[in-house]
């Protein structure tokens, strides 16, 4: 039986494993760099705009691996994020700043239910309060205390409302939000999306965070919107479970695959009386 640190009928599981969410990607990533200081640190120490899918692959990696892998291997790539985030600092921000972790797991949460609701229906008061307690593993896996977490949903919506009418979205924050919606090193076979990808991420913005980008959205974008996810809480449910989670089960295996090859030991060649031969001898 699986050692994870959620059971398999979890909450959080049945929220997060689903391939939906990456047409949510978007909008927490921009979430979270219209946070200036978070914004600052991505834009020097990220090279997002040149390699899009492996910023993607460490940012789904640490959430599947924290929610759907083992203990050990949980530890492993929380250290691994943790290592990276350490070098992440500089004047006005740092990566291991408490405030910016919850700041940055909020979006994923509020992302996640944002997109699960309006796909799944309501997830009852109950699983919701359950599901947001669950969701602070991802900060506090990385060094965020217990207590800078929201202590209740009822305190996270404070807090959330609050960041939503106060952030001032900056300059870095727009250079890496038009690398993100328009990325230039994106392989051929999946620009065609691009478009799809742009009117889903402004389209799910919070009103304030929006102007702030200074993206314009009018009433018939947003009718189409509704109409999109309105297919897609008709037909996206009714798809096998198996092929709604083929995103997580793909990181998953490659997390596994990555950690496997890092215990291998290294092999030395030896002579017979068992001295290490010399390379290029």
């Amino acid at each position: 039986m699986e050692d994870g640190l959620f059971p398999g009928d979890a909450v959080i599981r049945r929220v997060a494993g689903e391939s939906l969410l990456l047409a949510g990607g978007g909008r927490a990533t921009l979430l979270q760099v219209a946070h200036p200081a978070v914004a600052q640190g991505v834009y020097e120490h990220s090279d997002f705009a040149e390699r899009p899918l492996d910023r993607l692959r460490i940012t789904l990696s640490y959430v599947y691996g924290v929610l759907f892998g083992t203990r050990d291997e949980a530890r492993a790539i929380s250290r691994a994020v943790s290592a990276r985030h350490r070098r992440v600092t500089g004047p006005g921000y740092d990566a291991a700043d408490p405030d910016l972790q919850v700041w940055v797991n909020a979006t994923l949460f509020d992302t996640a239910t944002l997109l699960h609701q309006r796909v799944f229906g309501p997830l009852s008061p109950a699983e919701l309060d359950v599901c947001y307690r669950q969701y602070s593993v991802l900060a506090t896996s990385i060094g965020c205390p217990e207590d800078a977490w929201p202590a209740c949903r009822a305190a996270f919506r404070r807090y959330w409302d609050h960041m939503i009418d106060t952030i001032a979205v900056g300059e870095p924050a727009r250079e890496i939000a038009a690398a993100v919606l328009r990325p230039a090193h994106l392989p051929v076979a999946l620009r065609p999306g691009i478009p799809v990808n742009r009117f889903v991420t402004v389209g799910l913005l919070p009103g304030p965070i929006r102007d702030g980008y200074g993206f314009t959205w009018t009433a018939r974008q947003q009718r189409r919107l509704d109409r999109v996810l309105s297919v897609t809480s008709a037909v996206y449910p009714r798809v096998p479970r198996r092929l709604r989670q083929v995103l997580k089960d793909h990181y998953l295996r490659d997390l596994r695959q990555r950690l496997a090859r890092r215990r291998q030991p290294r092999w030395t060649p030896r002579s017979p009386s068992g001295a290490p031969i010399p390379p290029g001898a």
